[in-house]
């Protein structure tokens, strides 16, 4: 069946045509014409490369593939590794029809017209269906909902793909539904298995050409987990080859085809959320190297660099502090920097920054202090503030005992004299407590000091 006719369908009409083949599960041949990536798709499960950790003996995915106990899944993992081709091998697993949709061009009328065609094939043919669906993160909540009801019933098993955390980008009854397994990028042993199988296999090139270590070598790192790109880049750099009747691809030939590694992040994605994770956790772990390579990661993939320069002044006060009072000054001074001269010359500020917090001292003191006190302020330990603190200025305050008994400290040498500060409540409660890192070892000696003063216990 034509993929438009799975959209139009008139329940009115009678049993479906027999199918060709038996539910769908004769592996078809990818033309010739086909992209490098599409013919030398696995066939079996033997040569899926990869994904070893979901493909083992047992292993929840293997024993789906392998026909036992079907259930829907959803595959989660970066593009290039393998989901697509696990779905086709589920459904010639389990000798049912294979209906595949895009969640970038399909709507609710043709989820639901897929759906009422697999209802109508069990009933009168018992031909059950596998419905995969790419990119379901970019289904509505509504669209999704529609998946629901045939979910449940079994009336399609679904297998759906995507790139983003299922936890935040599907719903959570179609979650409750299904298998979720994640997917990993693919090693660089696994690329390499790839691209020796296509130069070598019928399917791909043959053994009409040949690869140098230095060029497979490039060819392992532009693809950067992916096996879709790689093999993309062997073939362009095969028909350049070609066109110039060299029986060798070369370094040289792969560099004149494909000059910029795959940056695998999604600005709205979860990848966005880990790679900056990963960054500030370089950071306050001060790995400089780490840091400028999560940083190097989110310039080239386009991030806005404004996000960037909010996140180190965030982490100058969070992560550092007065261990290095300066810290807080470079990271806005890079965001001026970035917000004034732009990309590309701003990423050597947010590098300077990044460098400079990442080398710094470290102190967690200043969060600790501030949710420590808002912690009290949200349980009601706020209480009156005292009287004596209280403004004076203004007509009718000193009736009210406003300001009275307030002693000014720079009437003293030392600047410090013993006065009550916080309400009642809180006499005696700490909230800073500086530590023996950077700028803040002197602090770890005055602010004790300062304390015993102030409370009069000297």
């Amino acid at each position: 069946m034509a993929q438009d006719e799975l959209f139009t369908v008139n329940p009115d009409l009678g049993p479906p045509p027999e199918p060709a083949g038996a539910g769908g599960s004769a592996v078809q041949a990818a033309p010739a014409s086909s992209p490098l990536a599409v013919r030398m798709r696995p066939r079996t499960l033997d040569e899926v490369v990869g994904q070893q950790h979901l493909l083992r003996e047992g292993a929840p995915l293997r024993r789906l593939v392998e026909g036992a106990a079907p259930a829907s899944v959803l595959l989660y993992g970066p593009p290039g590794t393998g989901k697509t081709t696990l779905a086709n091998l589920v459904s010639i697993a389990t000798g049912r029809r294979f209906v595949a949709m895009s969640a970038l061009s399909a709507g609710v009328k043709e989820v639901r017209g897929v759906i009422e065609e697999a209802r109508r094939r069990r009933q009168y043919n018992a031909e059950n269906t596998v419905l995969f669906i790419d990119e379901v993160h970019r289904f509505s909540k509504t669209q999704q909902d529609a998946l629901l009801g045939a979910v449940e019933d079994r009336t399609v098993l679904l297998v759906a793909a995507t790139t983003e955390n299922p936890s935040f980008s599907v719903v959570s009854p179609l979650l409750s539904r299904s298998l979720v397994l994640q997917l990993r990028s693919l090693t660089e042993d696994d690329i390499v298995a790839l691209l020796e199988r296509a130069l070598a296999d019928e399917r791909g090139l043959g053994g009409a050409l040949k690869l140098t270590d230095e060029a497979r070598a490039h060819l392992v790192r532009l693809a950067g987990g992916d096996a879709r790109r790689a093999l993309t880049a062997l073939e362009a750099a095969a028909d350049a080859a070609s066109a110039t009747e060299h029986k060798t691809i070369g370094l040289a030939i792969v560099e004149s085809t494909v000059d910029k590694a795959a940056v695998r992040y999604d600005r709205d994605g979860d990848q966005h959320y880990d790679v900056i994770s990963a960054f500030i956790k370089s950071i306050r772990g001060s790995d400089v190297d780490a840091a400028l390579h999560y940083l190097a990661r989110m310039i080239e993939a386009g991030e806005d660099p404004r996000f960037l320069a909010r996140r180190l002044v965030v982490h100058a006060s969070e992560d550092i502090g007065l261990a290095d009072p300066t810290a807080l000054q470079a990271a806005v001074a890079a965001a001026h920097a970035v917000s004034f001269i732009g990309m590309p010359e701003g990423r050597l500020a947010l590098a300077q920054a990044t460098i400079h917090l990442a080398t710094a001292p470290k102190s967690n003191a200043v969060i600790t202090a501030i949710d420590a006190a808002l912690a009290d302020v949200r349980s009601g330990a706020a209480g009156t503030v005292p009287a004596h603190l209280r403004d004076g200025h203004y007509a009718g305050a000193q009736k009210l005992g406003n300001a009275k008994g307030y002693r000014y400290p720079h009437d003293v040498a030392e600047g410090v004299l013993p006065q009550q500060y916080p309400p009642d409540e809180l006499v005696g409660r700490d909230y800073y407590e500086p530590t023996q890192r950077g700028g803040e070892r002197p602090l770890a000696e005055r602010v004790p000091r300062l304390r015993r003063t102030v409370r009069g216990e000297r």
